[in-house]
């Protein structure tokens, strides 16, 4: 392929060709009657309108909304906008066009963090864990869903909502594990447990592909009850595993986002419990106090008080 335009280096009258990310895409009519296609695309560096005049047909079964596509067109000025007038289109792969040069980290953010470091990290301390059953548990769930995890967000629109987000959550709390524990009494290797198992309900809470959104167990389950219902499909492949031990992964799992305001909800209960739910509630404040303060444009010394925590927060 030619070289690759990325959105912000688009100019009025340039032929381009790159990969972007179709995050709308609609059916539509002129006035004339004829049928053309509206988009929407995104690439790590902006966003742009784009339409498809000709081959509409044609080119219409070639993708779909949240896919990747690899494009070649012309840019033009519409009311005093840019936009895309799209020649050719289709679907972009990894397995299709990574010899061309589509790398997901250019069309959607992604952690900065290389994923296969990540999860050999998080595989070193599986590893370490010494309670054979704990290790064995974490290490089936991990090994079965090693695709989803090394590309999977940790959430659609909070802390860790990028590409490869679930791993840095993960490692980030096993990390504080290892500073953290020795400061209390409490089981260190259940404590690592319940940081690596908290979130694997997102795997299949949370749809796969390039467009965060809840699938329709996440909408209608929750991602904590598919966790623990993953923890105990994994459970039922370990002959005599440890019913306590069950009982206790379980609420850990189903309490560890809790904040108090419910008596009715499942409210950490023990030492483990507590420490875990501390951990992961740390960690993804201190990460969307860092996120709003990087999204936030203004040369103000404080942000817009329109964010996670409803309050101006002072960037230094």
């Amino acid at each position: 392929m030619k070289n690759l335009t990325s959105i912000c280096k688009f100019k009025e009258g340039t032929q381009i060709q790159g990969f972007y990310l179709c995050v709308e895409k609609h059916l539509r009519y002129t006035k004339a009657g004829d049928l053309f296609i509206d988009l929407e695309l995104r690439d790590i560096t902006g966003h742009i309108t784009a339409k498809i005049w000709e081959n509409v047909h044609e080119l219409n079964i070639k993708f779909e909304n949240g896919n990747a596509v690899v494009i070649s067109g012309y840019v033009e000025a519409y009311l005093d906008h840019l936009q895309l007038v799209v020649k050719k289109i289709n679907k972009a792969t990894v397995q299709h066009y990574g010899r061309y040069g589509f790398d997901p980290a250019n069309i959607v953010p992604t952690s900065k963090k290389d994923p296969l470091k990540m999860w050999k990290n998080i595989l070193l301390t599986i590893n370490e864990i010494k309670n054979k059953e704990l290790q064995r548990l974490i290490l089936l769930i991990y090994k079965a869903d090693k695709k989803k995890i090394l590309i999977h967000p940790a959430s659609v629109k909070s802390s860790y909502n990028f590409r490869s987000g679930f791993l840095e959550h993960v490692l980030t709390m096993t990390q504080l594990v290892k500073k953290i524990t020795p400061h209390y009494r409490v089981d260190k290797e259940l404590v690592m447990a319940g940081v690596l198992l908290i979130k694997i309900g997102v795997l299949n809470g949370i749809k796969s592909g390039y467009v965060n959104d809840y699938s329709k167990e996440g909408n209608l389950i929750g991602q904590s009850v598919i966790a623990k219902d993953m923890m105990n499909n994994a459970v039922k492949k370990i002959k005599k595993f440890p019913l306590e031990l069950k009982i206790k992964l379980e609420h850990i799992i189903l309490s560890h986002e809790n904040n108090y305001q419910s008596v009715n909800s499942y409210r950490p209960s023990f030492p483990e419990a507590l420490l875990v739910h501390l951990i992961h509630r740390f960690d993804t404040n201190m990460t969307l106090m860092e996120q709003t303060i990087n999204d936030d444009s203004e040369l103000n010394d404080f942000t817009s008080k329109r964010n996670y925590f409803g309050l101006p927060i002072f960037k230094k």
